[in-house]
């Protein structure tokens, strides 16, 4: 099991990242030419000096030689932006002496325990980091039908009992333990549990704004929702247009969260995501159905659990993407993947062109989010579980059929994706026809405002560079982005005029793009920067149209002049 994204990993005080020797080398001649920087790792301040015409990459070894954190699953943040190039120098993001590197980490979820019973058998559980104890137990009582309820059981470890409450990853550390199993009764009788209708509720949803912040959003939500109600929980789906139709996947994917929550199943906090990332349980509580991601605990917002600074003018990690509007882009990424038949908008029958998973807007109560100060109400993305077999950095590329790639591709051009990397793409096999199928996830980066942070990880894999086949052009063809801004509209969010703009652009890139026969690779290199300091073609494209037209002209006249261009462009590539 992979869920996509990236978490702040624990590191002792104890244990320094870089070598002293590596700060106190008298006799190293270019020292005075370095810099000192601070490695920020759960909340530890660790110096480490580098040089400004290092490259990120070359920070990122330095610090798996000294730590043994793979260089791929480190993710640095500096000044609240990514150093997401790993072929940029350090001086190229203007981190200077200082400056505050925070540090985190792509981890597994997993974490394999073993389970020693009083009469010798062994049994081995592959459990998620954050389950807790009660949890284990249940893994327990349905593997082994020799074994009682879980409130029969006992486990302890070094001999001493485990509460139900602590959490796995607290007691393996950093070697898989054994727990010893005791059965204090003899089984009893099962007492089932009389379930309650859970009613339904519907929210209003803000109105959106390119100049709103976050948290002003965040607390119109809270307002709009603030029903007393007598449970642990409430979810709640937001509704910003009555005549929009929740689709029914979406729909079926928040009952069966009402179903886990009802059943007292808390939410489990992802060890992965920069964000707040909530893993909803199934009504069994052995099983994932969706994941929640509030807006108050994104990136560089208010209540974000990794401790990353809040940010001072509302941009997030991304160039050209707003802190609080991640779950918006999450949903918009769902409502826009429209079925490869054409048809407009979502019904939640069809999976869309490139599967994207069902996904909607809830306002959510529950203690159990990251809540520095009193339990509120949080309005966030709600996303449907994809089982799946791992992410796609997990293995090579060579294995992933070139039509999985490329319906991912046209997804990620479309939206002008700024985090498309390996880890969020999951695969899966399919057990009847053997074909591996990739599922994209994480799209709180998609339809910035401006193209700078575009990074498309599948740009450098062999598949890429094939031509789109027939169905796929056809595809391509169908799509209109003024339906799609008209269709993001109907269901409560009206795209700022920047972000709106960059719609309009990259599909008419893609579609200007196929047209003319060229591949992925090609198309997307257009996208894309080939470092920090050098534009990409597209904003080469949009600057030398922006210069060219009035201040006072229309998006249309602009528009028109950027296709003019772009025509003159893609003539200059292809031919």
């Amino acid at each position: 099991m992979s869920s996509a994204g990236i978490a702040v990993s624990r590191i002792r005080a104890d244990e320094p990242v870089i070598s002293p020797r590596f700060f106190h080398n008298a006799l190293d001649l270019s020292f005075a030419e370095s810099i000192v920087v601070f490695l920020s790792v759960s909340g530890n301040m660790i110096p480490l000096r580098v040089f400004e015409s290092d490259s990120i990459e070359s920070v990122k070894l330095r610090i798996q030689s000294f730590k043994g954190f793979v260089a791929k699953s480190q993710k640095l943040v500096c000044g609240g932006r990514e150093l997401s190039r790993s072929d940029s120098l350090v001086r190229d993001y203007g981190v200077a002496n200082g400056n505050v590197l925070h540090l985190m980490l792509r981890l597994s979820d997993i974490q394999t325990v073993n389970v020693k019973t009083t009469s010798g058998k062994e049994l081995m559980f592959e459990v998620g980091r954050y389950r807790d104890v009660g949890y284990l137990k249940k893994q327990i009582a349905q593997r082994a039908n020799e074994f009682v309820d879980e409130d029969d059981q006992e486990l302890l470890y070094e001999g001493k009992p485990l509460d139900d409450q602590q959490i796995v990853d607290d007691i393996c550390k950093n070697y898989d333990p054994v727990l010893h199993l005791i059965v204090r009764r003899p089984a009893n009788i099962r007492v089932q549990r009389v379930e309650k209708n859970l009613d339904e509720w519907s929210v209003e949803a803000p109105k959106l704004g390119r100049n709103r912040p976050y948290d002003e959003i965040a607390a119109e939500s809270v307002l709009v929702s603030s029903n007393v109600c007598e449970k642990d929980f409430v979810l709640e789906p937001v509704v910003a247009n009555p005549k929009a139709e929740i689709p029914s996947a979406v729909l079926e994917v928040m009952e069966k969260t009402r179903e886990g929550l009802e059943k007292g199943n808390a939410p489990i906090r992802s060890n992965e995501g920069s964000g707040g990332v909530y893993l909803m349980q199934d009504s069994t509580g052995l099983g994932y159905v969706s994941v929640f991601k509030p807006i108050d605990e994104e990136p560089k917002a208010l209540n974000n659990p990794h401790g990353l600074p809040i940010t001072s003018d509302g941009e997030g990690l991304k160039r050209g993407t707003i802190v609080g509007q991640g779950a918006f882009r999450e949903v918009a990424a769902y409502l826009l993947d429209h079925p490869s038949n054409g048809r407009r908008g979502v019904t939640g029958e069809t999976m869309g062109f490139a599967g994207v998973p069902p996904t909607g807007l809830v306002s959510c109560l529950h203690k159990g989010f990251n809540h520095p100060n009193v339990v509120t109400h949080k309005m966030g993305s709600l996303q449907k579980f994809v089982k799946n077999d791992g992410s796609c950095e997990d293995i090579g590329p060579g294995s992933f059929p070139v039509e999985e790639l490329h319906k991912i591709s046209v997804l990620d051009i479309r939206l002008a994706n700024a985090d498309r990397h390996a880890g969020n793409i999951l695969f899966r096999k399919d057990n009847e026809t053997g074909r591996t199928i990739l599922t994209p996830i994480d799209h709180g980066y998609c339809l910035p405002e401006c193209f700078e942070d575009c990074t498309f990880e599948w740009l450098y894999w062999p598949q890429a560079r094939q031509p789109y086949s027939a169905e796929t052009v056809e595809y391509i063809r169908s799509l209109d982005a003024e339906e799609d801004i008209d269709l993001l509209k109907f269901y409560g969010w009206d795209l700022p005029i920047e972000s709106a703009r960059t719609l309009r652009i990259s599909t008419m890139l893609l579609k200007k793009g196929v047209e003319r026969g060229l591949t992925p690779y090609e198309i997307g290199s257009i996208m894309c920067r080939e470092n920090i300091k050098e534009e990409s073609v597209i904003e080469e494209i949009v600057q030398e149209a922006t210069d060219s037209v009035l201040p006072c002209s229309s998006e249309v006249a602009f528009l028109e002049t950027v296709s003019q261009i772009m025509d003159r462009r893609l003539d200059e590539i292809s031919g």
